[in-house]
């Protein structure tokens, strides 16, 4: 920003440096900073993004009253602008530019802004001088209305986004800050304003954001944006890379939640976590654990595998206050540079800083978190326990998995197992029933799509008969993608349980019938999946990320894919599916029989985290899934009947 600025002169002559003051931005890793405030109201309407950027195909898919909460960045952003019109409102000058820190003045900035900042003034005369003025800006997907338009500016009736640079008088100030509070993402607040502030805006912008530098920001709006399938980034970001940090050693305070390995797992190390139970481990079994995992929590180890380790130059170790005599171990001898206690884990960042300092992290923008239930049995490694079958070949095969911190690695060794041939034992109680064969309020029809997805659902691929409800995909010459087809959802979210239905899948090339649980931020799912261009087939998946309830960690492209081999053609008749789905535990049946299970990092953790059941019907943009779309099969269908769920 001193470089860009020193590009730049005042009026005589010296650079914009010298008259520029630097205005620290708030932190969304700042709890406290971001915490409810009179200033901003997190919740708005997706109805305020229609009002600054109109759209029919979200508005095709959402009520205008659908609610959204802003994320932390962005509640950051709006109170970092908040900061800066209270400092303006009370200073001396009567005019200030407002500049956010990635930003860069074409190359004809100059004269533009000296043309609209006189045409400002003349136009302004009466009033006393321009309020507001826009040198930055993005027109709303080319829908911004313009009033009063002239070789130099024009006066925005709406849809202007960003507030990358702005010229506010000490009156514009103090009229922003008694609209208040900022409701919604403050680029989109400011649209409501621009009346009451008489805003204007240069014909060009002579301000622009930086391309060459990552915005760290994140998007309330986006997931509605993909579902309605206005953006679609492929089939999901690519997890990070496996962090370098550690080997790290860590002993927890104990307690009914594990906020200290959920926060390792966010900063992208393979955390395993241990039982009070476990016997203690030699050198050598805690080196061969390290080849696996980054983090070890709660870790048993012998008195001699802890002196040996204190040895060695890269790992790390961390106590939460209290346990710093857990186990014998003798803390005293640890160095400064490779130990640090923390003094308590919970909101609001209390312990990241110290965290992250250890291991050479940067600090994540989420809260710390809580952590889930101990009773989740999260992180831990129960891949040796159970019955497995030997006898036969496995009908499941592995696919590719995703690279990531949360699944383990291709040189684990790592292979999808048959359990022996048993039915698992149910005790629950019934939450839902549906035949399927009449609309009911339990599920709810979705006019919506995905990343990757080929075909927009509506509510025309959506019937019901006396066989069940029917997903129908057709080609689509009117849509904005090729296809149209059908899915639903329950209307409320489920904690673990016992996930049933009658399926007859869609056969046809590039056509994918699924049933799973899924769930955002984090983005944490279950699959079963039937590729129409191999009807013999099964696909189960898992996709985890950490995190607590809403915290934006959505990475997966893959996930961790098995193909089973069911032994008939799923798209000729009716089948009986289970997604028993428990802590530290899924088991996927068919007809009444286990044909796939998997256990906490079985090659992943076991979600832990409440989410909606959903069946759908698409086409699938990835060859690899299900080969490309034979439109010769369209119009093609999947029918679901007897769809249960027990607690």
């Amino acid at each position: 920003m001193l470089r860009e600025l020193g590009r730049l002169q005042t009026f005589d002559g010296a650079p914009l440096t010298s008259i520029a003051t630097r205005l620290a931005s708030v932190d969304a890793r700042d709890g406290r900073a971001v915490a409810a405030t009179a200033d901003v109201d997190p919740n708005y309407r997706l109805g305020d993004q229609f009002h600054v950027q109109p759209d029919t195909r979200l508005e095709a898919c959402f009520s205008a009253d659908e609610p959204v909460r802003m994320t932390r960045q962005e509640v950051a952003v709006a109170r970092s602008h908040i900061e800066a019109w209270k400092v303006i409102a009370t200073g001396q000058h009567d005019y200030v530019l407002v500049l956010e820190d990635d930003v860069w003045f074409t190359p004809r900035a100059a004269e533009t802004i000296e043309r609209g900042w006189r045409a400002a003034l003349e136009r302004c005369r009466e009033e006393g001088g321009p309020r507001l003025l826009y040198l930055s800006y993005e027109d709303a997907g080319d829908t911004a209305e313009r009033a009063d338009p002239c070789d130099a500016l024009f006066r925005p009736v709406r849809g202007l986004w960003f507030l990358s640079g702005y010229v506010l008088s000490r009156e514009g100030a103090a009229a922003l800050l008694r609209a208040m509070p900022v409701t919604g993402p403050v680029d989109m607040w400011m649209n409501y304003r621009f009346q009451e502030l008489g805003a204007l805006a240069l014909s060009s912008p002579a301000i622009l954001q930086r391309r060459d530098c990552a915005s760290d920001n994140c998007y309330s709006v986006l997931p509605y944006l993909a579902r309605a399938g206005i953006v679609d980034a492929g089939a999901g970001p690519m997890p990070p890379e496996r962090t370098s940090a550690g080997p790290v050693l860590a002993w927890t305070a104990g307690g009914d939640r594990e906020g200290l390995a959920m926060a390792l797992s966010m900063l992208g190390l393979r955390v395993r976590v241990f039982d009070g139970d476990e016997k203690s481990l030699s050198s050598d079994e805690l080196a061969d654990l390290t080849l696996q995992f980054d983090a070890l929590v709660d870790v048993p180890l012998m008195s001699t595998a802890f002196a040996a380790t204190i040895g060695r130059p890269n790992v790390k170790f961390i106590m939460e206050a209290g346990t710093a005599h857990r186990d014998g171990l003798d803390t005293g001898s640890l160095p400064v540079s490779k130990f640090v206690v923390l003094d308590g884990c919970g909101p609001e960042g209390k312990t990241w800083k110290p965290l992250c300092t250890l291991l050479d992290l940067p600090i994540p923008p989420e809260v710390f978190p809580e952590g889930a239930a101990r009773s989740a049995r999260l992180f831990r490694d129960d891949r040796k326990g159970g019955d497995w079958s030997d006898d036969e070949p496995s009908p499941v095969k592995r696919t590719h998995l995703d690279g990531s911190p949360w699944v383990l690695p291709l040189d684990s060794g790592w292979q999808p197992r048959i359990p022996v041939e048993r039915s698992l034992n149910f005790t629950g109680d019934l939450l839902i029933r549906a035949s399927m064969k009449t609309a009911t309020t339990s599920f709810t029809g979705l006019v919506e799509t995905f990343p990757g997805n080929l075909a927009s659902f509506a509510k025309e691929g959506i019937t019901s008969n006396e066989e069940g409800t029917h997903l129908l995909i057709e080609k689509d010459k009117k849509g904005e993608k090729s296809y149209r087809s059908g899915a639903f959802a329950s209307a409320r979210s489920f904690e673990y349980g016992r996930f049933e239905a009658e399926i007859r899948a869609a056969r046809g090339a590039g056509l994918v019938t699924g049933f799973f649980l899924h769930r955002s931020a984090p983005r944490q799912e279950i699959d079963v999946e039937f590729p129409g261009n191999d009807p013999g087939v099964m696909i189960v998946n898992v996709y985890f990320n950490p995190g607590d309830e809403g915290m934006a960690m959505a990475y997966g492209y893959r996930g961790a894919p098995c193909r089973i081999d069911l032994g008939f053609d799923a798209t000729a008749e009716f089948h009986h599916y289970v997604i028993d789905w428990r802590p530290g535990m899924i088991a996927w049946s068919v007809d009444g029989k286990v044909l796939h299970e998997r256990v906490s990092w079985d090659p992943t953790p076991i979600p832990h985290l409440p989410m909606r059941l959903h069946a759908n019907l698409w086409a699938s943009s990835s060859t690899d899934l299900a080969g490309r779309v034979n439109e010769r099969s369209l119009p093609a269908r999947a029918v679901f009947r007897n769809v249960s769920v027990w607690e």
